[in-house]
């Protein structure tokens, strides 16, 4: 028998006063069966950090030739296209090529610190590329944040994110690796 995806509600209020962006969302996340919980936050973390009213989770895992979140213009185009964990050269590559801007989060403690190092000088050339990590003792808070329902409130200040509930607050650290010029 078939593993199903898992769903999740999110209704997020976001003040992002870094970029001017202030809205609420009402999001609904399908968990992969191969997916943790705690990967499953990272994307909604991405989606707080790259907030605007056409990003949009897509099919994820489930797909190839797409990424986790993107957003696209009125003509399709992929203006933003977002990325999570410890992909190859040859996949951001791709996605370079075909968007405007991309960005990746990786999530994978010891074996993001592993694949960084072995990857940096691939990279150096992806102009369009982004790259950050977010650390281990971060991903178990937000673990920790994670209900089938959840209200979150979420704060964007001085680079820093705050995630939120009605009872905890989690500081997520974002450490940047590669940031275009």
């Amino acid at each position: 028998m078939a593993l199903t995806a898992t769903i999740y509600k999110a209704g997020l209020s976001i003040s992002d006063m870094d970029r001017g962006y202030y809205a609420s969302h009402n999001l609904t996340l399908a968990q992969h069966p191969s997916e943790t919980v705690e990967r499953m936050m990272v994307r909604l973390v991405a989606f707080v950090l790259n907030a605007s009213e056409t990003l949009s989770f897509t099919r994820g895992l489930s797909s190839d030739d797409e990424a986790e979140l993107w957003q696209k213009n009125y003509s399709d185009e992929i203006e933003l296209w977002i990325e999570l964990g410890e992909p190859d050269e040859k996949r951001l590559k791709k996605a370079c090529s075909r968007a405007d801007k991309v960005v990746l989060y990786s999530h994978g403690g010891r074996s993001s610190e592993v694949w960084w190092p072995q990857i940096e000088n691939k990279l150096v050339k992806l102009d369009k590329l982004s790259v950050y990590r977010i650390s281990t003792a971060t991903l178990a808070e937000l673990a920790s944040l994670c209900q089938r329902s959840m209200q979150l409130t979420a704060t964007v200040q001085d680079g820093q994110l705050w995630l939120a509930d009605e009872s905890r607050s989690v500081l997520v650290e974002v450490e940047p690796l590669k940031v275009p010029h």
